[in-house]
């Protein structure tokens, strides 16, 4: 087979298949693999006239279709079966040659592979791919890590094929060296899990305490979409909230079973989180909030727990299940806005501190501003504050928080009165709201003059002498509390 390929793809089951359609869109010759044949032919037959695309049967063939210095993407389930095709295919390029995953592999596991491919001087690059189907064909928010040597070869096709940020620069960027790449990818999940949690608790208030409709509450999204939570989310949100199910008649959101699932890079981040002492505690309650859902056996055992006393008014103890006047429908209505927006920017403030912080662990470099850059399409979590972030990133690459940047912090000053008092109309009516309540006691932790921390600290070293240090001198102390408790210093 003559090599005339740019590109290829291995693995063409609906994701594998669109990238493949948007390589070959883009003017790439595109060769084309699957372990099922089938599928192969398939994607040939449908979509041949999309571009020039070269199918092969073996993967030697496969191989042999490549340019030189050969780039394959590599788009197969992770774990095992993504191990099992990258010897496969080891066996079969040469020095010099690119492999990509494209799969939500471990950022871990991308480190061994890229290490052990390295020694056989093959470049492994672990590639973040954010938009699911639609971006897969369309344009995705794409970010490779990997040596920069492989950035240079794989980088042009990869930034041709990306999605369009706002002014018009490609959501593609080199993030770093070996697990880079994933890592990024997986505290977008995480903070992809946070956004959906606090967008769904802020629908749950508006129907049980102001008494809206779904319809009503998409009307409510589509205006929040013209503002400041402009993003991907908001928007699909109100469409959800304005379909019908087509059996019952009911509006759709009612007929959905409220278990949601997770595939595992939500829990994946928290983990990792915990791991290099970062707190994200947004991220986390939302993994929770699903692990909680899905939980039928403990919330069917704890449904007659007592809750607020009904009423009907939508005051101050009942259930909200009255609907608000419509003065108060809208002062709510902003108030939720406005607890939305804190939270959010709360939520992603503590993924940009992780990616930092996996960062430095890892020697990465990865530039913040540019992970806010590629964001701003084509991911599930664009958004038109990504612009602002990336903004405040590059003006202060040192900027120790996005909370520190004067600006958002000025918007959470202005947003803390609607943001508490939502918070306690949630509690007085019984409505779960952890992201939210959540977001904010991370915010009053963090402005918080003195913690409660010292207290902790005291009673580890009572019961295990793990000592403490003093607010008021250097050094590290233990008192004898079995003793004359005194103080010494171990």
């Amino acid at each position: 087979m003559t090599a005339s390929a740019q590109i290829g793809v291995t693995g063409l089951a609906v994701m594998g298949r669109n990238l493949a359609r948007n390589f070959a869109r883009n003017g790439f010759t595109v060769a084309l693999h699957n372990r099922t044949e089938a599928r192969t032919r398939e994607l040939v037959e449908q979509f041949g006239h999309e571009g020039d695309f070269v199918p092969a049967t073996t993967a030697p063939e496969f191989v042999a279709a490549l340019e030189r210095p050969r780039c394959l993407v590599v788009m197969v389930k992770a774990g095992g079966p993504t191990d099992a095709v990258l010897e496969e295919f080891a066996e079969l390029v040469e020095p010099g040659d690119v492999i990509v995953d494209g799969g939500n592999a471990h950022f871990e596991d991308t480190r061994r592979r890229e290490a052990a491919l390295r020694e056989r001087g093959i470049h492994f690059v672990g590639t973040g791919i954010s938009g699911g189907e639609e971006g897969a064909l369309l344009g995705p928010s794409i970010m490779p890590g990997g040596s920069a040597e492989s950035y240079e070869a794989l980088g042009p096709l990869l930034e041709r094929i990306a999605a369009r940020a706002p002014d018009g620069a490609p959501c593609a960027a080199h993030m770093g060296p070996d697990g880079a790449g994933h890592f990024v990818k997986m505290v977008h999940n995480g903070i992809e899990y946070a956004d959906m949690q606090l967008i769904a608790e802020a629908y749950d208030l508006l129907r049980k305490v102001a008494g809206l409709t779904p319809a009503e509450i998409a009307e409510v999204f589509r205006g929040w979409n013209e503002g400041r939570l402009d993003s991907y989310l908001i928007e699909i949100t109100a469409q959800v909230l304005t379909h019908t199910d087509a059996d019952t008649g009911r509006p759709f959101v009612d007929i959905v079973a409220d278990r949601a699932e997770q595939k595992g890079t939500g829990r994946w981040t928290v983990q990792t989180a915990l791991d290099l002492g970062v707190p994200v505690p947004g991220i986390a309650q939302a993994v929770f909030a699903r692990s909680q859902s899905g939980r039928t056996d403990l919330r069917e055992a704890a449904a007659s727990l007592p809750g607020p006393h009904p009423g009907g008014d939508g005051g101050a103890g009942s259930t909200g299940t009255a609907r608000l006047p419509e003065a108060e429908r809208a002062r709510f209505a902003e108030q939720v806005e406005q607890s939305l927006y804190a939270a959010k920017v709360i939520s992603y403030a503590q993924g940009w501190d992780m990616i930092r912080a996996g960062s430095r662990e890892y020697g990465w470099g990865i530039d913040l501003s540019s992970v806010a850059a590629i964001w701003r399409a084509g991911c599930i979590i664009r958004a038109a504050f990504l612009d602002r972030i990336r903004a405040a990133f590059a003006e202060r690459p040192g900027l120790p928080t996005l909370l520190a940047d004067p600006e958002f912090a000025g918007e959470l000053g202005r947003a803390q009165g609607a943001w508490r008092e939502t918070v306690a109309t949630a509690a007085r009516h019984g409505v779960p709201a952890p992201g939210i309540s959540g977001a904010l006691a991370y915010y009053d932790g963090l402005r918080a003059d003195r913690l409660p921390a010292a207290l902790t600290q005291a009673q580890r070293d009572y019961f295990g002498a793990h000592t403490y240090q003093r607010a008021d001198r250097e050094g590290t102390f233990h008192t004898r509390w079995g003793g004359d408790r005194g103080e010494v210093r171990p």
